[in-house]
């Protein structure tokens, strides 16, 4: 009987890889580690060349760019899964922007545009890659996306992107009951303050992290790697009742805001 937590033979994409420091690298790495043959995303031309030295260490994968905002490289991105493997059994989203005006000011002041641009890159561009990957999972699968507490609470500097991992969130569950019939299972990570290229772009960052390191009861903050080692978790058949949740990955740091 297989293991569990074997991921062997279970083939998909993680899209979002910028450098060492990205949650994408931390769930490429584990996903590989566990047995999974993965094809990996990078968002723009300029990260070719700090994502390609990584490759060995998240097991050799084919790398190509896909910006979620080209339905042409969208498109791209699934045609080549289907040809390589002729299924999808993961798929994990880990890509979220906003426009650093919108982002450092007050909701309430933030501009229609830089609004639309943060849901679609940061939300419904997920939904774009569920609808893609449905027909590739006919014997079910799993879709992931990265989500934070700032969806739940109002944490001080969050701003904008506050609403739009709530969107986010609650996109997961609606998935989650429309999908769930076909197999495929829907979920929302949520760490805590992690050092990446991403979190740099939030006032007052390294203030939440350091929070974190001192009051989270674990005493330290996720690493990359952890979030990777939930995915394979959720990804293999040791999760295969779960759906439509919100999994805290953060040291139990939510538990204190």
């Amino acid at each position: 009987m297989e293991h569990p937590f074997s991921l062997a033979g279970k083939v998909g994409i993680v899209a979002g890889l910028a450098n060492e420091n990205s949650i994408a690298f931390g769930c490429a790495q584990a996903l590989s580690q566990a047995g999974a043959d993965v094809l990996v995303t990078y968002g723009t031309p300029k990260a070719e060349r700090f994502v390609t030295p990584l490759k060995a260490a998240i097991g050799d994968p084919e790398l190509m760019l896909c910006d979620v905002q080209d339905d042409q490289q969208l498109n791209a991105l699934f045609a080549r899964a289907k040809e390589k493997w002729g299924r999808v059994d993961f798929v994990v989203h880990s890509i979220a922007f906003a426009p650093l005006d919108d982002l450092h000011g007050r909701v309430v002041d933030c501009s229609r545009e830089g609004f639309s641009l943060a849901m679609d890159i940061s939300c419904h561009s997920f939904i774009r890659m569920a609808k893609q990957a449905e027909p590739l999972m006919s014997d079910g699968g799993t879709l992931f996306n990265m989500s934070y507490y700032g969806a739940e609470k109002a944490v001080d500097n969050y701003n904008l992107m506050g609403p739009v991992k709530a969107a986010l969130e609650s996109t997961t569950r609606y998935l989650a009951a429309e999908l769930g019939p076909k197999g495929i299972r829907v979920h929302a990570i949520s760490p805590g303050p992690i050092r990446t290229r991403a979190a740099s772009g939030l006032k007052e960052f390294e203030a939440l992290a350091v929070d974190g390191e001192t009051r989270s009861p674990l005493r330290r903050l996720a690493t990359v790697q952890d979030v990777g080692h939930a995915v394979v978790y959720l990804s293999a058949d040791a999760g295969r009742v779960l759906t439509g949740l919100t999994h805290y990955v953060d040291a139990g740091h939510h538990l204190r805001f």
